[in-house]
């Protein structure tokens, strides 16, 4: 039997529910709909900063964050395990994200504290002319002084995304 047309795609809706999470496996493939938040090597330290500091820049309860920027070309994720975007995972994550995207492999550490705070890594392929094609409007809500790397909110419709880190476990 060919596989290729049982795909199930799930439809999530943001905000994104802990109960939504809990039903989410690796490999699932998934489309996000509404409100999503950008960032990357240069906000998302910043937002954490200004988490910790008592700071509500947004609010991140049930939120979905790309790591990417947003320019005129589009959107495209970059590697999500550097540093300065690895770093600032768990704490957004306890702070109410709970979708990451991105791409690479997360460190087995930031895999666990994903299933501690019921988040979820997701990847993205990183083909910006389909994925700048689900981005209805953008509007920068924090550090817009980082251009292209400001914390943007993205409304997308059908962003697609496979469970790259759920549970504990990972694809990689």
């Amino acid at each position: 039997m060919n596989n290729s047309n049982n795909i199930q795609i799930k439809r999530l809706y943001t905000p994104i529910t802990d109960s939504t999470i809990q039903n989410l496996c690796i490999g699932d493939k998934i489309e996000i709909c509404g409100n999503i938040l950008t960032g990357r090597d240069a906000a998302l330290p910043r937002l954490v900063k200004s988490i910790k500091n008592g700071q509500n820049l947004v609010d991140l309860k049930g939120s979905v964050i790309m790591h990417t920027a947003v320019s005129a070309a589009g959107i495209s994720p970059t590697t999500s395990n550097k540093e300065e975007i690895e770093e600032s995972i768990p704490y957004l994550a306890k702070s109410g994200v709970k979708i990451h995207i991105g791409k690479g492999a997360l460190s087995d550490g930031t895999v666990k504290d994903l299933d501690k705070y019921n988040s979820i890594f997701a990847v993205t392929p990183p083909a910006a002319a389909l994925l700048t094609s689900k981005v209805v409007s953008r509007t920068v809500v924090a550090f817009e002084e980082e251009g292209m790397e400001a914390i943007y909110s993205l409304k997308v419709r059908g962003l697609p995304c496979i469970v790259a880190a759920a549970n504990g476990k990972t694809i990689y």
